[in-house]
């Protein structure tokens, strides 16, 4: 069958590696550092929360449509290019995004820092002249280009010096005092290697956001800093930039990922369909590593190149715009592969009503709700982790490059555990792989909500093989087991876009607002408990329900050699057989 062109299996599998490994990297370049973005632009979590859970609201529901649609006209491949040619534009139009402080000054390419009143920018010194009452003010240091100076403060006399810093801590805070941030505004005073000046210290700032809502009583609210021009920290920020910087923000994704939200799906079920009338579905599986591997080399790369091109291609804007760009030079790149993509030339006709009856199939079995319950809550969790995490290792002093370095160790072991995926499977049941996966993302999130420096996270990221990538094993092993013949890949696309890109949604939605009414630290811990409360749930109520009957081919096999398939007794015995009966055409 290879010899025919139109079947050449090898020449089908190469293509599709590449193009999931393009994929790969093009997923990677911009999706972990999207959220970091959106907070260098002024958003504060709440908004990022709304953008991000409106994405994944788009994917979940959008993709099967479209899918669906091109399969129904035959338009799969124009589907794959032109979702791929215009997702290079959609992704420029985040870069056209204003900030919302217009004079801000950046991070410049000579190593100078600045402050802004948008994001953590960790190592952002302030000079702080604290004048005794015996020394003459002409030994005060000169003002330095980039800095912001703090009026002096000087010491009475009699007043001790602890009294001082306390005075001049307490003025810092209060200038700053109603901008609700992911954390708190902290100001920690520096003295080593100041010998001969005593009394100048310098402070480091490190964090400053935008408020959620800038109607309130707070001083810190942009509607409420238009009098204090002048004054140290002074925000020149309205409200109604803050709403166009949301709208823009939410119409150019909300266009990105209609664009792009049927790409995967339609391409998985071109190749599954390719490969199904070959009778070489087993081979469709193993692609899966080719993306991991595309990812895990994407992120550490567009990681390295953001600290080196971001100043040269944009001075005025927030850093990342490099994330941009590079993932529409992949888009180019993958738009080029489509066009080699196998597409069957024989397409099976399969009813559209799959989904439907995928979804009055978990209805019916309470196992497959007992499960479909677990991935809402899962996607729930980790896209407080996808959106969040690189905002907490950054307010640790994270460069980009460690951030992308620990994806990359997570997608890596992911990776690695394909070598011992039968084993698992075969040793372990499927509740007790469940039950392993929440019990190592309960414990990733309880580690990450005590995050102390900026390499602390990469220990724990190969807990994330297990996790993630195991803990979706025993999920769709699980749906194998409990569904009906020739609906494994309808309910798996139900379980992987709706109930989990639901769960993400509903996450981000409700996360958002938990950070800015508390903290990351306090939202970490509270999912790591909800975690560790439906484990135990899960396990305790999975032994009550009634056990799946398990797929006995053997006994179908016995029948063909016996020749005893018209055995009215044997075709009884075999629930399997009459499962395939009752089957509607």
């Amino acid at each position: 069958m290879s010899a025919n062109p139109l079947w050449d299996i090898s020449r089908a599998l190469g293509v599709a590696k590449l193009f999931h490994l393009l994929c790969g990297v093009r997923e990677a370049c911009v999706t972990p550092f999207l959220t970091l973005y959106l907070r260098q632009l002024g958003l504060a979590a709440p908004w990022v929360g709304i953008l991000m859970g409106t994405k994944h609201l788009i994917a979940a529901f959008w993709a099967p449509i479209c899918a669906i649609l091109a399969k129904n006209y035959q338009k799969q491949r124009t589907l794959l290019i032109g979702s791929l040619l215009c997702s290079v534009g959609a992704s420029l139009l985040m870069v056209l995004v204003p900030l919302a402080d217009k004079n801000r000054v950046h991070l410049s390419c000579n190593g100078s820092s600045s402050v802004t009143s948008t994001d953590a920018l960790l190592g952002v010194t302030l000079p702080v002249n604290i004048t005794s009452a015996q020394e003459p003010a002409s030994s005060h240091p000169a003002k330095r280009t980039g800095e912001v100076e703090v009026p002096s403060f000087r010491k009475p006399p009699g007043e001790s010096d602890q009294e001082t810093f306390g005075d001049l801590h307490s003025y810092l805070a209060l200038s700053v005092e109603g901008a609700r941030t992911t954390s708190q505004v902290l100001l920690h005073p520096d003295t080593s290697g100041l010998k001969g000046h005593p009394w100048e210290v310098t402070f480091e700032l490190v964090k400053t956001s935008l408020p959620l809502l800038a109607a309130g009583k707070g001083p810190g609210n942009p509607a409420n800093l238009s009098g204090t021009q002048g004054k140290p920290w002074a925000f020149d920020l309205s409200l109604e930039g803050l709403r166009w910087i949301f709208i823009l923000s939410l119409g150019s994704m909300a266009f990105w990922e209609l664009l792009t939200a049927p790409l995967e799906q339609v391409a998985d079920d071109i190749l599954y369909e390719y490969l199904d009338f070959v009778d070489a579905t087993d081979r469709y599986r193993s692609l899966s590593v080719w993306r991991l591997l595309g990812m895990s080399a994407g992120v550490c790369g567009i990681a390295a190149l953001v600290g080196q091109l971001d100043c040269f291609l944009m001075t005025s804007g927030p850093r990342g715009v490099v994330h941009f760009y590079g993932y529409s030079v992949v888009s180019i790149l993958a738009l080029l592969v489509s066009i080699a993509f196998p597409i069957p030339i024989y397409q099976l006709w399969e009813p559209s009503y799959k989904s439907v009856k995928a979804l009055s199939i978990v209805g019916g079995d309470p196992r497959l709700i007992l499960l479909a319950s677990t991935v809402v809550l899962i996607g729930a969790i980790i896209s407080t982790i996808q959106n969040f995490l690189f905002w907490h290792m950054k307010d640790h002093g994270s460069s980009e490059l460690v951030m992308g370095f620990s994806v990359a160790l997570s997608l890596l072991g992911e990776i690695l555990l394909h070598l011992f995926k039968t084993t698992l499977l075969r040793k372990l049941s499927r509740a007790g792989l469940v039950g392993l996966g929440l019990g190592c993302l309960a414990g990733q999130l309880l580690y990450y909500s005590f995050l102390w420096s900026w390499w602390s996270v990469l220990p724990v990221q190969i807990l994330s093989a297990i996790s993630n990538r195991a803990l979706w094993w025993a999920v769709e092993a699980s749906i194998e087991d409990l569904t009906t013949p020739r609906m494994e890949r309808a309910l798996s696309a139900l379980f992987r876009g709706h109930f989990h890109g639901s769960g993400c949604s509903l996450g981000s939605f409700v996360g958002g607002f938990v950070v800015m009414r508390f903290s990351l630290a306090v939202l970490y811990q509270a999912c790591c408990v909800v975690l560790l409360l439906w484990l135990a749930f899960f396990l305790s109520i999975q032994r009550r329900l009634p056990q799946e009957r398990k797929i006995k081919y053997s006994r179908l096999l016995f029948i063909e050699m016996s020749d005893t398939s018209d055995s009215e007794q044997v075709t009884e015995w075999d629930w399997l057989v009459k499962a395939m009966k009752e089957e509607p055409d």
